[in-house]
């Protein structure tokens, strides 16, 4: 038996006798280039009114289908049609016993197709039928005896245009509220400084390379052991995308845990170290990382580095300068096995020290080739400090700084965290 052709009918346009200018609003080249084409449902579309010829905004004759039934309307329910005529009185399909629900059919196209305009048909005088069904979510009513050709086609075009305005504005509310959502989870994800009982003053300025973020995959925290240790850590993970940020979060936060629980130096490292391993999705992913211990006294700290810049200390009276960093010791996830030597620092009774991620020195010196580097850095801090700039206002100023000096935003990730001893 031969499967069944739909049936579809082209009427020649006659509105005016001319097409009008289309409109382009929200609409793609192939929407203003294809015809427009309509899917009638109704139960004796032989016998319907619905008769009239039909053009759409750019003149050309909008497609009509016809279907006896929903099962019907359903097979012919592909992606090139843009509106639905539905008539009201069509039954629903339904179980034994439901309350009766006069618009159930209407409820049900809604589900079968909820990218589709949709246009009610009732009869002549049922506007609050009518009504009620652009309240459920047909985008117009029409009255059944009172149509015509440029009723129905400006109808159409109504209801399709209604609709894509009706999708836009909800998908521009969906991706604001996923804005929104991953700002709120991106601000949780910074750490928040476990220093009380210490008289350290803490100050840190963070900002993503990626364009829109709040989150890259540089990575800070800072927390006071019960013994009175403060302990600092930065880090960054290679790559600027959101599976780095998310690696970094999870480093840092395995980096909290171990060393609370009194793990330091060379065995919090190789700990990370397999953490990274872990969970990285890639074997060549690796972040370089920066801790220090420092003493309750104040006065001296340990520090480990694990390819990672030297931080920078100043000092009353000297000049600021950058730690030893000759046993600097890999990055984590580049040597199984590797080792982290953990350096003996004596830093007096009044200091600044300053971490900080590879962003803030790679960035460009003027037009050419180049960079700022730790010499330009440390040239750039000394004049901050010698101005008298302080704490957070010393990181604004050198984060803006290295922009300017740059040309523009930095396309790495830059964080800087300060701390400062003061008697």
């Amino acid at each position: 038996m031969p499967v069944p052709v739909p049936r579809q009918r082209a009427i020649p346009a006659v509105e005016s006798g001319q097409a009008q200018a289309a409109s382009t609003a929200g609409l793609t080249k192939e929407d203003t280039a294809a015809p427009l084409t309509l899917l009638l449902i109704e139960d004796d579309p032989g016998g319907s009114v619905i008769m009239p010829d039909l053009i759409d905004s750019s003149g050309q004759s909008i497609r009509v289908r016809t279907a006896r039934n929903l099962t019907e309307a359903e097979r012919l329910l592909t992606d090139d049609v843009h509106c639905i005529l539905l008539d009201l009185a069509l039954t629903a399909p339904g179980r034994a016993g439901d309350e009766p629900d006069e618009l159930a059919v209407l409820r049900h196209v809604l589900t079968l197709a909820p990218r589709h305009a949709v246009l009610a048909l009732t009869a002549s005088g049922d506007a609050e039928r009518g009504a009620q069904a652009v309240r459920v979510g047909a985008q117009d009513y029409l009255f059944r005896d009172e149509l015509d050709g440029r009723l129905l086609s400006r109808a159409i075009r109504y209801a399709v245009e209604r609709k894509r305005s009706d999708t836009a504005e909800r998908r521009l509310a969906e991706g604001r509220m996923r804005a929104q959502e991953n700002r709120r989870l991106e601000r949780g994800l910074l750490p928040t400084p476990l220093l009380e009982g210490s008289s350290l003053r803490f100050a840190a300025r963070y900002r993503p390379g990626r364009s829109r973020a709040l989150l890259g995959g540089d990575f800070y925290d800072v927390v006071r052991t019960p013994d009175g240790t403060v302990h600092a850590m930065i880090g960054d993970v290679c790559g600027h995308g959101p599976d780095e940020a998310a690696l970094g979060v999870e480093l840092r936060i395995a980096w909290r845990a171990l060393t609370l629980a009194g793990l330091c130096g060379d065995q919090l490292l190789s700990t990370l170290q397999q953490v990274l391993e872990h969970e990285r999705a890639d074997d060549e992913i690796f972040a370089t990382l920066c801790t220090v211990d420092i003493a309750p006294d104040g006065r001296r700290a340990g520090l480990c580095l694990a390819g990672h810049p030297a931080p920078l200390v100043s000092r009353p009276g000297r000049t600021a300068r950058l730690l030893p960093y000759e046993n600097n010791g890999p990055a984590l996830g580049l040597l199984p096995g590797a080792r982290w030597p953990r350096m003996q620092v004596d830093l007096g009774a009044e200091w600044s020290l300053m971490l900080y991620t590879d962003g803030l020195i790679e960035g460009r010196v003027g037009p050419g080739l180049e960079r700022l580097g730790q010499d330009g850095m440390v040239e750039m801090v000394r004049r901050q400090l010698a101005a008298g700039l302080r704490g957070e206002e010393l990181l604004r100023a050198a984060v803006h700084e290295v922009r300017e000096l740059n040309g523009g935003e930095l396309t790495d990730d830059v964080a800087v965290l300060l701390l400062d001893r003061v008697p």
